[in-house]
């Protein structure tokens, strides 16, 4: 079975969701984690209003905070859970391809990562890092989706 499982988190509800499967996933299978978030670098032309609104360096210290913040909540729920964990953050143009650098360097035998599923304009506008890990990665990879109610 798995024995080193990379939790990429970008924050969000279905990304927090995901990393909590994947702890019990890790516990369930005496395995360890790495929690990873990418950050974005700052555009002065972007999607991203909080970019333009902010200077490079309010930007990029709000960027690292969101960062550790999120990865202190997998530390935490980790650590609850008796389960391994180390984290690790990066500042990338592609978060995809960090996820998979990530997952290499550290070792890790699967990827778990939550899947937006974006469709329409904003899947084709904002792509989806899901669907890249999973086309660029010999690694395996499980996508966590919530359920529809």
């Amino acid at each position: 079975m798995f024995t080193h499982i990379l939790l990429p988190t970008d924050g969000s509800p279905l990304s927090e969701a995901a990393m909590h499967k994947g702890i019990q996933l890790a516990k369930s299978t005496h395995a360890k984690v790495t929690g990873f978030h990418a950050i974005q670098p700052f555009h002065i032309f972007t999607l991203q209003t909080e970019m333009i609104e902010d200077t490079r360096e309010q930007f990029e210290r709000g960027a690292r905070a969101h960062a550790e913040h999120c990865l202190a909540a997998m530390t935490q729920a980790a650590a609850e859970a008796g389960v391994p964990c180390d984290t690790v953050y990066v500042t990338t143009e592609h978060p995809y391809e960090a996820i998979i650098q990530a997952a290499q360097d550290n070792g890790c035998d699967l990827i778990l990562m939550a899947s937006h599923g974006r469709r329409g304009m904003r899947g084709v506008l904002l792509g989806s890092e899901t669907a890249k890990v999973l086309t660029h990665t010999p690694i395996p990879v499980l996508v966590f989706r919530e359920a529809a109610p």
